[in-house]
């Protein structure tokens, strides 16, 4: 029982973790890239050029994966899809283990 204990606070400590770095992560995105926007609008004439926002876009890109493995999303491959692949393993392992079976009957 102390064991299945530990289990459990060893996975919502994990968890508890991942948050936590994806918070800490929100966190730095916003002040790093308010800093940037606003040295661009004070130090140029044409804030409004997309080279100003490559920054925020591709780090941005970076903090929804980081979101999506955080929260579990993931359209493609997805619970149900690894589900399926966990069964399909473990029905392939079946008729391998069906086959020798059948051939030591012999």
């Amino acid at each position: 029982m102390e064991n299945f204990n530990k289990e459990k606070y060893n996975r919502a400590k994990k968890r508890v973790d991942e948050l936590k770095g994806f918070y800490i992560h929100s966190a730095i995105y916003v002040v790093i890239n308010t800093f940037i926007l606003i040295n661009i609008y004070l130090n140029t004439d044409s804030f409004w050029q997309w080279e100003h926002f490559i920054t925020l876009m591709a780090w941005g890109i970076g903090l929804l994966f980081h979101a999506s493995k955080t929260f579990g999303f993931n359209p493609l491959l997805g619970k149900d899809w690894e589900e399926r692949q966990i069964q399909k393993y473990i029905d392939e392992d079946r008729e391998e283990m069906n086959k020798f079976k059948k051939d030591g009957d012999k």
